[in-house]
């Protein structure tokens, strides 16, 4: 996964930190951003090779994001892992209809997130 570049959208310093420093130990180059407020811009200046975006921002919904995304043709491949703090399964199944290549509750442990990230790296999940 070495050289990857993952964008973090997230908005709990702890858990953004705690990602990234997962990640960073594994050589990928993470950027963090606490907020959903102009992600298509953002990201499309970032260009990452995977997205981890939190289900629930305080500006705009993951879920908002992520049609964003799916409906733009230079995104509609962007493979995207989507965080929440509500495990339940209509959580999974909107963060599904709306796109997402992967779905992970928190509190998540350290390898399935890397696990996960690894997958949507290699162009898998």
């Amino acid at each position: 996964m070495r050289d990857k570049h993952i964008v973090l959208i997230e908005d709990e310093p702890n858990i953004a930190e705690a990602i990234r420093f997962i990640l960073s130990r594994e050589g990928v180059r993470v950027t963090h951003h606490a907020s959903g407020a102009g992600a298509l811009a953002m990201l499309q200046a970032e260009r990452p090779d995977v997205l981890v975006l939190d289900l629930m921002l305080p500006d705009r919904s993951g879920l908002e994001i992520l049609a964003e995304l799916r409906a733009a043709p230079a995104f509609a491949a962007l493979p995207v892992l989507m965080l929440t703090a509500r495990g339940q399964n209509r959580d999974r199944e909107a963060a599904e209809r709306a796109g997402a290549s992967a779905f992970l509750a928190k509190p998540f442990a350290n390898a399935d997130l890397l696990a996960v990230v690894r997958e949507l790296a290699r162009g898998g999940a």
